[in-house]
Parts: structure tokens; C-alpha cells; sequence
């Protein structure tokens, strides 16, 4: 396997919708993550074996930067042109993606914790594999109001706060 490289990210044109989040690249291709994402307290752990994309959102919630974690497949010249950054991590460690966005490589889980007041944004998490797909916003402690089990804002939608 080609050894992979850290990229950092650039600025992405995001779309906060009810049926999901959408990211526009930089080549003009864009992708649909699909559900309201399930509000989780600080931090979340994600299952073994998904592919992990953080996405943190401007304060206006247009645009935002968004990074892989560990992704070993996507060549370096793809992600450049879509603007997408990555980072990869050893087995036990962390690194900070963005001023109060952290991520920590458990061996087989990743966990990303957040405190959105620094991050002065939203914090998205995808994790997902062939099988599906499952999306976290991450909150201040106290503001997953719907429970460990997240849930859609009172509207059941993600275009507001």
C-alpha cells in the first residue's frame, strides 16, 4: 500500500438541509450525507471499521473544512483537488484538527470529542462503511437534549439551532 500523507483541509461551500448535510468540493462534486445527525454530548466514539469524516462549519453554517481520519485509500492529488484534508494516526494517538476539535486513534475506534464555543462552528461527524452510513453533531455537554441516542432538533430538521 502507498504511504499516505496529512493534508490539510480547505475551505468547502456546506448546505445544511432537513434530509441531511451536503458538501460541495472544490472540483465541483459534491457529497450527501443523508439523516439528521444525532446530537451527542462533547464527544463520540465511532464503531470499528468506518471511515471517519469531521466536518466543522463556519459560524454562519455555509462553509466549513472538513477532514478524513486515517484514511489509507484516497490517493494525496484526490484530496487536494476536492479540498478535503486528512490526517492519519498511530494506534493510541491524538491530534487537534481544529482550536477545540480533538481526535484520539483507539486502535480499532475513533473518537472525536468537540467543544463547538472554541470550534465557533457546528462539529459534524460521518462514520460510515458499505453497509451505512451514521452521522453525530457534537454539543456542548448538556445540549443533547434528545438523549445519548441523539435525535433531530425540535423540527426534525438540521437548518437551525
Amino acid at each position: 500500500m502507498t504511504e499516505r500523507s496529512d493534508i490539510a483541509p480547505q475551505t468547502l461551500h456546506v448546505s445544511l438541509e432537513p434530509e441531511g448535510v451536503e458538501v460541495e468540493y472544490l472540483d465541483g462534486r459534491s457529497v450527501f450525507y443523508h439523516g439528521v445527525p444525532r446530537k451527542r454530548g462533547g464527544s463520540v466514539v465511532c464503531p470499528p471499521g468506518r471511515e471517519v469524516h469531521v466536518l466543522v462549519t463556519s459560524p454562519e453554517e455555509t462553509e466549513g473544512v472538513m477532514v478524513y481520519v486515517n484514511d489509507r485509500t484516497t490517493h494525496d492529488e484526490i484530496l487536494e483537488s476536492t479540498g478535503v484534508g486528512r490526517v492519519i494516526l498511530e494506534r493510541e494517538e491524538g491530534t487537534s484538527l481544529f482550536p477545540g476539535v480533538e481526535v484520539t486513534n483507539h486502535g480499532y475506534r475513533i473518537e472525536v470529542r468537540a467543544d463547538p464555543e472554541i470550534a465557533r462552528g457546528r462539529v459534524f461527524v460521518f462514520a460510515e462503511d458499505q453497509t451505512g452510513e451514521t452521522s453525530y453533531e457534537l454539543v456542548s455537554p448538556g445540549d443533547d437534549t434528545n438523549g445519548s441516542d441523539g435525535g433531530a432538533t425540535g423540527d426534525g430538521s438540521i437548518g437551525g439551532r
